[in-house]
């Protein structure tokens, strides 16, 4: 069961909202959730995938029920969340963001503006939705927690992610200005800021060319296994921290930027052409 440092139901388990749930970081977090006890609606664009991870969760003898969601629409998250109150034995305290999609490849100016939408609908809109819809409903129960999946392309600002960095920058953003909003309230939000993780994230995506082939090796080099983020990621969450870097280079990318932003930013540029190169 979670711990009791930040405020939490008067008595019980966690009960989570999950998005994304029916692979990779949402997968483990919906499965992290009920081994320590919790219960968890698993929601997915894919209720199929969805559906299967709520059966893992269940075949374990843990709590789980699996829905559809489209997080880019609003009324899909505003049914999620009716669904959440008829499914979930108690109220909803604990929302992961996590619905996720990546794309990558081109530069700004080539990238077609299909693609920017495709992203910021799902990775930038589905987080405003998600707090947009759950954000007041913890407040008036006054506590409970929200944890936003954003990524260290949020502040890395890496060459040919436009639509990626965008999005996730605008996820972090929203994490901030709303930890702020409900400083005091009870409701404590998180923002998970990884680098590598090891998910169909590519495979799912619309990364192309040289970068897809880099993506590829290096995950396969340096990806950290979900389940290793999802659990430092609540672990910290508990704590009462806003910022979760669960990988040295993601902190030491966030140290840098803001020590030495324009040697950063050269140095960024001249790493990926050489990578480029390197894949020739």
């Amino acid at each position: 069961m979670f711990g009791s440092r930040l405020p939490q139901k008067p008595a019980g388990a966690v009960s989570a909202v999950v998005t994304g749930a029916g692979s990779g970081i949402g997968r483990a977090f919906a499965l992290e959730i009920a081994r320590r006890g919790g219960a968890v609606l698993c929601s997915d664009i894919d209720e199929t995938s969805a559906q299967a991870t709520a059966d893992e969760i269940t075949a374990s003898g843990g709590r789980a029920w699996a829905t559809a969601c489209d997080v880019s629409k609003l009324s899909a998250v505003q049914k999620l969340a009716t669904q959440a109150e008829s499914l979930l034995p108690e109220p909803v305290d604990l929302v992961i963001n996590n619905a996720g999609i990546g794309v990558g490849g081109t530069p700004v100016g080539e990238t077609p503006i299909t693609d920017w939408k495709w992203t910021l609908g799902i990775n930038l809109w589905g987080v405003i939705h998600g707090c947009h819809v759950f954000a007041p409903l913890l407040k008036k129960q006054g506590y409970g927690g929200i944890i936003n999946v954003a990524s260290t392309a949020s502040y890395s600002a890496a060459p040919l992610m436009g639509p990626y960095n965008v999005s996730k920058a605008g996820a972090l953003a929203l994490s901030e200005t709303l930890a702020a909003e409900l400083a005091g309230t009870g409701v404590h939000v998180t923002a998970l800021c990884p680098t590598l993780v090891k998910t169909n994230i590519n495979a799912n995506g619309r990364i192309v060319g040289k970068s897809s082939k880099l993506f590829d090796r290096l995950m396969d080099r340096f990806g950290m296994a979900p389940e290793n983020v999802v659990r430092m990621t609540l672990d910290a969450h508990q704590r009462g921290d806003l910022y979760v870097m669960p990988q040295f280079d993601a902190r030491m990318i966030w140290r840098t930027k803001r020590l030495f932003p324009r040697t950063y930013a050269l140095g960024t540029g001249m790493i990926n052409r050489f990578a480029a190169a390197r894949l020739q």
